[in-house]
């Protein structure tokens, strides 16, 4: 690699018990490239929280190396820089929202940096724009819906003007519509802000825009590939007890019946047009 982009080398991560240690990760080696959008897919303890959070440092790993812009995040020198470069937004967005006012905790991470107070109203109506909550700027944030004050956390990462961007679950507590908005805001983020995606889910349908799937069971990287690839193996996915997205499922029956289904279909207009084109 230029030095541009994350490399997981042979990482494992355990935590202790009373008596014994549990592996959460084993022998994870990934490569991350600069505007990449990963999904990482697996069910409860498969190690995706855990992955998320040795990214930027909030973990150390047991064994191997993360190295983010080839800094190492066992650095405490680096971790600071780190910590710029790789924003992380959580699934319960009322554990990462401290301020009273929404501008005030947009703009919180930016102050931090020392940037000038026109640089920082910059960055705060930049991130209200992107996802959408340019009337909010001025409301407190404990009275928001659950949707609006995940896009507020997603906002408040995003004023830091990250290279990557981590969302740890971040649509399991949202309603179809407020899922549907914040997906739809990482694919602008990753096609206009060329802002690397890594996007970790237990639901398959919140990954379809994935550049690349690694899905993950037991601690070990399972399986990997686009996601028309991993989902096209229904045997191994259902394996774990995952079913594939409804899009996908419906696809494979329609070319066991002989319909020819091309590897860009990934929408259901997509899948309409083709259909209707036979």
């Amino acid at each position: 690699m230029n030095g541009h982009g994350i490399q997981l080398i042979n990482v494992g991560k355990e935590f202790k018990n009373p008596d014994s240690y549990k592996a959460a990760l084993t022998n994870i080696n990934l490569t991350i490239h600069e505007g990449e959008y990963i999904g990482i897919l697996g069910l409860n303890q498969s190690g995706k929280s855990t992955l998320a959070r040795l990214l930027n440092g909030l973990l150390k790993p047991s064994l191997g190396r993360i190295l983010v812009n080839g800094m190492d995040v066992d650095s405490s020198e680096q971790i600071r820089e780190i910590r710029q470069l790789l924003g992380i937004v959580f699934q319960n967005p009322d554990n990462q929202l401290i301020c009273p006012v929404v501008e005030e905790e947009i703009a919180f991470g930016p102050e931090n940096l020392g940037l000038s107070p026109s640089e920082v109203n910059k960055r705060v109506s930049w991130a209200l724009e992107i996802v959408g909550m340019q009337d909010m700027r001025y409301h407190a944030p404990h009275l928001l819906s659950g949707g609006q004050k995940q896009k507020v956390a997603l906002a408040s990462v995003l004023a830091m003007e990250p290279s990557y961007l981590v969302l740890d679950e971040p649509t399991s507590m949202l309603d179809p519509v407020s899922r549907w908005e914040i997906l739809e805001h990482l694919r602008k983020i990753n096609k206009e802000n060329h802002i690397t995606i890594i996007l970790i889910s237990h639901n398959p349908e919140d990954l379809l825009d994935a550049n690349r799937l690694i899905v993950l069971h037991e601690g070990f990287i399972y399986m990997q590939g686009t996601p028309r690839e991993v989902y096209a193996d229904m045997e191994k996915l259902t394996a774990i007890g995952l079913k594939p997205p409804g899009l996908y499922q419906l696809i494979q029956q329609l070319e066991e019946e002989g319909y020819g289904i091309d590897d860009n279909t990934s929408t259901i207009p997509q899948l309409v047009e083709k259909i209707c084109q036979k």
